[in-house]
């Protein structure tokens, strides 16, 4: 199942909730305002570093760029609307609202 998340970790406990209903292999994608949680060197780093172990971690590109953020965890791909489609007609998906 895709899991996607838009709401910023420093707003929400969107994402640590969402992180608790993960199973291996499940891909996390960051959208609008939570693409704030996979900026490299944020609190956050860590965390998605442990979720990284087991799954694959995307963030939206043009997202990113809207935000300013031009460096991600190491590990994190970025996709653009393509790669979205792609993950959605590809996976199950539940949204993180």
């Amino acid at each position: 199942m895709l899991h996607t998340i838009n709401k910023s970790p420093f707003d929400t406990s969107t994402m640590e909730t969402c992180f608790r209903f993960l199973q291996p292999g499940d891909p996390v994608l960051f959208i609008e305002d939570g693409v704030y949680a996979v900026q490299s060197g944020n609190r956050f780093e860590a965390g998605i570093g442990e979720v990284m172990k087991n799954n694959q971690v995307y963030a939206l590109k043009p997202d990113l760029d809207a935000r300013g953020i031009d460096s991600v965890t190491g590990g994190v791909r970025t996709v653009d609307y393509d790669g979205f489609v792609g993950l959605v007609e590809e996976h199950r998906m539940n949204s993180w609202l």
